[in-house]
């Protein structure tokens, strides 16, 4: 009797352990193809585009994304039409998988109530994987050409601290068309800092940031628009208070993010300014969707259209990733 319990405990002891091993999250290694959302096996554009997903978990448990599960593989693959689909056109797509940070356990408080997002350990985690991607990307598969960065959302700050730490190398510096960080904030303070990071002053300039966060009016309270933000406006490429009207947006295009099916397309779809006391992109004389609600946002403020930063601009931000190549290969080096 008391060596079949033994027994019995023994076993349960090895279970349990086989079960805390495979509930262990294994760090992704960037030489396998299974830990890149798209990796091209033969680039054939002259330039690039490193694209980092936004969030798409959200569980409370674990606290960082598990990247072998199915359904959130998937969704990573609609954002590569829904969003990155603005670059791919006319770049080589290298998308990496990592182990973001669940959505559970970022704040929603406005300015994210004060404290930094980026010492968080839990971000620190799905960053330091992105950070070992972009390295592993630079060394074997770049082969020296030109490149975007682009992102959104929790993707976008990691964008944001890939410039700070990584685009110091005037190498680097030199090959960067431009980078896309949208939906997070660019501070003021990140300009002085690190002279890497210059805001984009027109729609051909390179080596430049496009930064803004899209909200209405009336909006308030936003996590993701941290005092001393800065911006640009997608429609006339200002960082001023011009205004651009409806007729200068060349489409809104709306998906099932997760699938990358498109839901609903929008011409002259909003005009927009940039809040000079905020920073937030102001979207103006909206056109209502048929099929997309702008007013039940989920866990986002009344007028916060975080979820479309890309949807509301599309067409504008494609045709504008076209002319900063075209700009930037035009330039003898």
């Amino acid at each position: 009797m008391k060596l079949t319990m033994i027994l019995t405990l023994c076993l349960m002891g090895v279970f349990l352990m086989a079960v805390g091993a495979s509930a262990e999250q294994i760090s992704p290694d960037y030489k396998d193809d299974f830990a890149w959302v798209s990796k091209p096996d033969k680039p054939d554009k002259p330039v690039d585009v490193f694209y980092v997903y936004p969030t798409i978990y959200m569980d409370k448990e674990p606290s960082n994304m598990d990247i072998s599960r199915k359904d959130l593989r998937s969704n990573a693959e609609g954002l590569l039409v829904a969003q990155a689909g603005v670059y791919s056109p006319y770049a080589n797509l290298f998308a990496p998988f990592y182990r973001q940070q669940t959505a559970a356990s970022q704040s929603m408080e406005p300015n994210n109530g004060g404290r930094d997002a980026f010492a968080d350990p839990i971000f620190r985690v799905g960053y330091s994987d992105v950070e070992r991607a972009f390295d592993h990307y630079v060394e074997h598969l770049n082969q020296g050409r030109p490149f975007i960065l682009a992102g959104h959302s929790q993707g976008s700050m990691v964008i944001v601290e890939l410039m700070r730490r990584r685009m110091a190398d005037p190498k680097l510096q030199k090959r960067l068309v431009a980078a896309y960080i949208i939906g997070y904030t660019v501070k003021k303070s990140d300009l002085r800092e690190y002279p890497q990071m210059r805001l984009a002053e027109g729609e051909t300039d390179t080596g430049i940031i496009i930064t803004y966060n899209t909200q209405g009016p009336d909006a308030e309270g936003s996590p993701v628009l941290l005092t001393d933000a800065v911006a640009v406006n997608p429609l006339n490429w200002k960082t001023d208070a011009t205004p651009a009207s409806r007729k200068e947006n060349a489409g809104a295009v709306f998906f099932n993010d997760s699938t990358g099916e498109v839901v609903e397309t929008i011409p002259d779809f909003c005009g927009a300014y940039v809040d000079t006391d905020t920073g937030a992109l102001i979207a103006t004389d909206i056109r209502s969707p048929e099929k997309v609600d702008l007013v039940n946002m989920g866990r986002w403020p009344k007028e916060v259209y975080h979820r479309f930063d890309y949807a509301f601009f599309y067409e504008n931000l494609k045709a504008n990733v076209k002319k900063r190549i075209d700009s930037y290969l035009s330039i003898d080096r």
